[in-house]
């Protein structure tokens, strides 16, 4: 056998060397380290779209990844049983993108896992930290998920979750790192001031879609061995201007399949929470249905599909999930010639059309309730509070750190601002107003708190 071959001992290799020794596969064992891990638990404290704790109905990132895993397992069983090329396949392909597909277990572990990095607050904490690590790398919540599976969660001294070799080529949905990607000169105040400058304007600062600096060498020397097409993977960009930071192009299989997931989950899931909440009215959506969108529901589950998804909720119900079919059968399976590895010759999509119409249910409620001033308020306070936090830490780790995290600027190995970095990002939205009233607050915080 060799890497051609998902059967190859090199897709189930970890860095440590270890091998599974019980009943399970090894991706059941890495779903069950994803799922038991503290990164993972975190998530039902971190917020989606709403504040977490102003209501126990509406969606977590944890609820948001539990969803996106449920629908990219629906995604690869579809594609398993009706495979659907764009184009006209030779019966060598579809033969071989079967074989190549992740099982269950594989695209439920990287689905799962796909969230784990983001901070606290949503898109303010992100940009914040990504503010605050300007000349030290950045910080980006795709990148920090590879952090935590590979070096921060405590299932090993110095791989973090060790997971599969697979498993982290899958979780990578940018394969470049930082340093190759960011436009230094998109930031306006760049690294000057910035400990005197907690308000800001948070478009100023949004980071590049990467993995970061100090993981290079996992994924160049581990997860990419011995696979000629990284080249090309890593080298190959979309268009884009002066004012813009560069985009990857290419990604494996199995990260399209949980990008398409994702897509579909934020575009569909999210709306039904505000639709729900009474944060979207009537007469808003029905203006901006996707006419396809449409024609679907009325064709096979509703004369009016938009009274029915504002009626009552076992409907609605009924209706998100028929939204969620009708973008699961227009996914495709798409040819990338260029490359030799089936992990990258294969690739997951929408269809043009649908993704156009995806595209309008994400902008529903972007325009709608994202970007209206009470949550926009939310995102304000947080990236506040992530940026006061980082510069307090900085100026004295060593007295506002907990022990076990100082001692990786002591020992180091690490940054003390990525050690920082990492400990705000792990914080939880409440963990971090605590932490935040606890140091700036007079009449807030305890010796008998625990930090």
């Amino acid at each position: 056998m060799s890497i051609f071959d998902p059967e190859d001992e090199h897709w189930i290799n970890r860095r440590s060397g270890e091998k599974d020794q019980d009943y399970r596969e090894s991706w059941e064992h890495d779903y069950g380290r994803v799922v038991h891990s503290a990164a993972f638990r975190r998530l039902q404290a971190k917020t989606q779209v709403f504040g977490v704790g102003e209501n126990d109905f509406y969606r977590t990132r944890l609820t948001h990844s539990l969803e996106v895993s449920q629908i990219g397992e629906s995604l690869r069983n579809k594609l398993y049983r009706e495979p659907i090329f764009c184009g006209t396949p030779k019966d060598k392909e579809k033969e071989e993108v079967n074989k190549w597909l992740p099982n269950s277990a594989l695209i439920r572990t990287i689905c799962l896992a796909h969230d784990l990095g983001h901070p606290p607050f949503g898109h303010g904490g992100e940009v914040a930290l990504n503010r605050c690590m300007l000349g030290q790398g950045g910080f980006e919540g795709n990148g920090q998920a590879l952090r935590i599976v590979t070096r921060l969660e405590n299932y090993s001294k110095r791989y973090g979750m060790d997971l599969t070799r697979r498993s982290v080529l899958g979780l990578i949905k940018y394969p470049v790192h930082f340093r190759q990607l960011y436009n230094y000169n998109l930031y306006p105040d760049n690294t000057k001031n910035l400990a005197t400058k907690p308000i800001f304007k948070a478009n100023d600062f949004k980071p590049p879609k990467c993995y970061h600096n100090e993981e290079y060498e996992i994924v160049n020397d581990w997860v990419s061995i011995e696979l000629n097409d990284w080249t090309i993977v890593t080298g190959e960009f979309k268009p884009t201007s002066n004012e813009e930071h560069k985009e990857t192009t290419h990604k494996s299989l199995d990260a399209s399949i949980m990008e398409v997931a994702d897509d579909i989950a934020y575009g569909i899931h999210d709306l039904e929470d505000c639709i729900a909440l009474g944060k979207i009215k009537i007469q808003d959506f029905q203006e901006r249905l996707p006419e396809s969108l449409r024609t679907y529901l009325i064709r096979y589950y509703s004369d009016d599909p938009v009274v029915d998804l504002f009626g009552v909720s076992y409907v609605r119900k009924k209706l998100i999930g028929a939204m969620v079919n009708f973008f699961i059968n227009a996914t495709r399976i798409n040819i990338v010639s260029k490359f030799e590895h089936p992990l990258f010759k294969y690739r997951v999509k929408l269809t043009c059309a649908a993704q156009d119409d995806l595209k309008k249910l994400k902008d529903i409620v972007k325009e709608l309730v994202i970007n209206k001033p009470e949550v926009q308020h939310l995102e304000f306070k947080g990236q506040k509070i992530v940026t006061e936090l980082f510069h307090a830490f900085k100026t004295d780790p060593k007295r506002l750190l907990q022990n076990n995290d100082y001692m990786r600027i002591d020992n180091h190995e690490e940054k003390v601002e990525r050690v920082i970095c990492d400990y705000i990002a792990g914080m939880t939205d409440e963990y971090a107003i605590t932490r935040y009233q606890s140091l700036f607050e007079p009449r807030s915080g305890s010796i008998f708190d625990r930090l």
